[in-house]
């Protein structure tokens, strides 16, 4: 792997492995990553990044899933003024293009998965 797509690899990793919007699950694999191809070979490294972005497949959350999100169980979790202003602004997202949730760790996930052709941005 060269090391701009790697260095690209890591940062998101290291979001993934931080950050708050990121389940333990996620962290969990992002931390793996980083800890199997600290010194590793090529070989392992392109292994452990496959392994990630299976694991990444299909994590990210769509636009229409957090709007989904927004207008129904965000109501009671956190208020019918915050879900509602939170629908407005991934309404607005969608309409700018956005296709997946805005959070750092839906971000860097599908950004990733953006890098090997699992998906669109």
């Amino acid at each position: 792997m060269d090391k701009e797509l790697f260095d690209y690899v890591a940062e998101r990793a290291e979001v993934l492995a931080t950050a708050d919007s990121s389940k333990q699950e996620t962290k969990d694999a992002a931390a793996a990553w980083k800890q199997a191809v600290e010194g590793a070979d090529d070989t392992a490294v392109e292994a452990a990044t496959k392994t990630l972005v299976d694991y990444l497949d299909g994590r990210p959350n769509t636009i229409d899933a957090v709007i989904a999100f927004a207008e129904g169980p965000a109501k009671q979790l956190m208020g019918e003024e915050t879900a509602a202003a939170m629908a407005a602004e991934q309404k607005q997202r969608k309409e700018q293009g956005a296709k997946w949730c805005g959070c750092p760790s839906c971000t860097a996930a599908s950004e990733i998965l953006a890098k090997f052709d699992r998906c669109e941005l």
